[in-house]
C-alpha cells in the first residue's frame, strides 16, 4: 500500500514522504490515526504543502539542534499535578503538559509531537523524557513531578 505521511512516524519517515507499507499496517494503524493519507495523483500535489509546513516547524540544522539540546538538558523542569496521598497522580502527565512546563522553565518552545514518553508518567518524583530535535539529535529532559 502506497501512502503519504502527514506526521512523523518512527522508523518509517517524516511528513511529506511517500512510503510503501503492508496493507494491514496502513489500513489499521496509519490511516485511522491520521498519520498518513492514501497516495493518488491528486494527493501527490499535497506533498509540497506538507513539506513546507514541516520545514517551518523543523530545527534549522544539526548545529542548531546541538545548541537546543544543551539548552534543554541544562533546564530543571518542575511540573505540579494533582496527586493522592500515596504519590499517584490523578491521570497522567501528557506531552502537552511537558511542552508547557519546558517553556515556563525558560526553555525553547517544543513541538509536542517531538516529545517521546516511553511509559505513562503517573507518579510524583523524577522522570526522564526524550525529545527528538533532529533525526540525529535527541535531548533528555529531567522532569520533576510534584504534588499540587
Amino acid at each position: 500500500m502506497k501512502l503519504i505521511l502527514t506526521h512523523e512516524v518512527s522508523n518509517l519517515g517524516a511528513p511529506g514522504d511517500v512510503v510503501e507499507v503492508k496493507d494491514g499496517y496502513g489500513r489499521n494503524y496509519l490511516l485511522p490515526r491520521g498519520f498518513a493519507i492514501a497516495w493518488s495523483k491528486g494527493a501527490e500535489k499535497q506533498i509540497e504543502t506538507i513539506r513546507k509546513a514541516r520545514k517551518a516547524r523543523e530545527v534549522r540544522d544539526l548545529g542548531h539542534a546541538q545548541e537546543l539540546k544543551a539548552e534543554i538538558e541544562a533546564l530543571n523542569v518542575r511540573l505540579s499535578s494533582r496527586a493522592g496521598n500515596s504519590g499517584r497522580l490523578f491521570g497522567a502527565v501528557t506531552v502537552a503538559d511537558i511542552a508547557t512546563a519546558v517553556s515556563k522553565a525558560g526553555g525553547p518552545a517544543l513541538d509536542k509531537r517531538k516529545i517521546e514518553i516511553t511509559t505513562p508518567i503517573k507518579t510524583v518524583g523524577s522522570h526522564k523524557v526524550s525529545v527528538r530535535l533532529h533525526p540525529e539529535v535527541a535531548a533528555t529532559i529531567g522532569l520533576t513531578i510534584v504534588a499540587a
